[in-house]
């Protein structure tokens, strides 16, 4: 079986959850010896980056196909008023092409999977950048209808595309996150997470939000929460937010100054993959109040790390959280401070939470996650022979 897979955003920096996720399942991919595998993008030339990256799948035996006299941009401009096939470029050879970033361009030869993490778009379009919810209304519908099959994240996700693209349930194939033990996990050493907060500034204890910076994470009202909770008892531990700026983010940044809270609230920017698991393990506790998430891996890698979580009953959050996790409304600043503020003051309640997270997580491995996307590809070619 030789698989061909899109890489056009995944060999960038700066990786976000989709983009790791896809790193993840390619590698654990990877090691199957008897599965023949390609990527393929649009460069016209590699960048320093992209050659670094590329190099890395190669050592996993990924022939690297980069297609030099065309651009991706352009490409993803005008397929849907003319529509040169993906097969112009990348060649004919593939049994399966999986494109992990929701869109799957007109013309590909041989057996389609397409990874529809989410439909932010539609349920809260007012929290996706215009360019890119544009794009998306363009081309997500044709996409889902042109893949022989759909790989969703979550039983909430694979809802709401059936909600709203008419297609048939047994199109859709649920197929979890996994963790990367290698980096998340609770063995980090007590000098490694204070060169850590010593590297940010951070002294003494913390709250940790790590995600983007952006409407639809909620960061907002977690703000306006952690006010509340100053006001009850000044001698709380610091806010910590990590991540980079999204889109429509400026009145986020703003809510600290107009609650007079930049003495506590500290803002991190993009954090270096290698430094994330170290602050999940210094922090007394991860809070994650997204509004909308496909799935919220973020939620897991803090529970592999050993840290309390409080979280958005809302979406996806309380089916990959369960009972592991404070869960409270997003939209209450109020019961969002209340679920802060119990796990701050209980210690009982926090070391239950830490076990019970370390437990639950144990089942979310990118292995099982691979070896399911094979399964998948393998069925699809089955239907095609019978």
């Amino acid at each position: 079986m030789k698989l061909a897979f899109d890489g056009q955003f995944f060999l960038k920096g700066n990786k976000t959850g989709v983009a790791w996720s896809a790193e993840n399942v390619m590698l654990n991919i990877g090691r199957h010896k008897d599965v023949d595998k390609q990527i393929n993008f649009f460069g016209l030339g590699y960048s320093p980056e992209q050659k670094s990256n590329a190099e890395k799948y190669i050592a996993y035996n990924y022939d690297v196909r980069c297609c030099r006299w065309f651009h991706d941009v352009v490409y993803r401009m005008i397929w849907n008023y003319v529509p040169l096939p993906y097969s112009a470029f990348f060649g004919k050879d593939a049994d399966v092409s999986v494109f992990f970033n929701f869109i799957v361009p007109p013309g590909v030869k041989g057996k389609t999977l397409a990874i529809v993490h989410d439909m932010a778009y539609m349920a809260y379009p007012e929290t996706v950048r215009k360019r890119t919810r544009r794009f998306l209304e363009s081309s997500m519908e044709k996409s889902c209808k042109r893949a022989d099959h759909i790989i969703t994240i979550s039983e909430f996700s694979k809802r709401e595309i059936m909600k709203y693209i008419p297609i048939k349930e047994d199109r859709i194939s649920v197929v979890f996150h996994g963790v990367d033990f290698d980096r998340f996990h609770s063995n980090y050493g007590e000098k490694e997470i204070e060169q850590t907060k010593k590297k940010y500034s951070i002294n003494g204890k913390y709250i940790l939000y790590l995600g983007t910076i952006e409407p639809r994470k909620n960061i907002k009202r977690l703000i306006e929460s952690y006010a509340l909770l100053k006001q009850e008892k000044k001698d709380q531990p610091q806010l910590i937010l990590a991540g980079g700026k999204g889109w429509l983010c400026d009145e986020i940044y703003e809510s600290v100054s107009r609650l007079h809270l930049e003495d506590c609230v500290k803002f991190l920017g993009y954090v270096p993959d290698e430094v994330a698991p170290k602050l999940l393990c210094g922090a007394e506790m991860f809070v994650f109040p997204s509004l909308y998430e496909g799935f919220g891996l973020p939620v897991l890698e803090a529970m592999a790390c050993g840290v309390p979580v409080v979280a958005a009953d809302a979406a996806s959050l309380p089916e990959v959280a369960q009972n592991a996790a404070v869960l409270v409304d997003p939209m209450d600043i109020q019961c969002m401070k209340e679920g802060m503020a119990v796990l701050l003051e209980n210690e009982s309640m926090r070391n239950k939470l830490r076990e019970a997270g370390m437990e639950h997580v144990k089942q979310f491995t990118w292995e099982k996650t691979a070896s399911r996307y094979i399964e998948i590809c393998e069925e699809l070619l089955k239907k095609k022979t019978e």
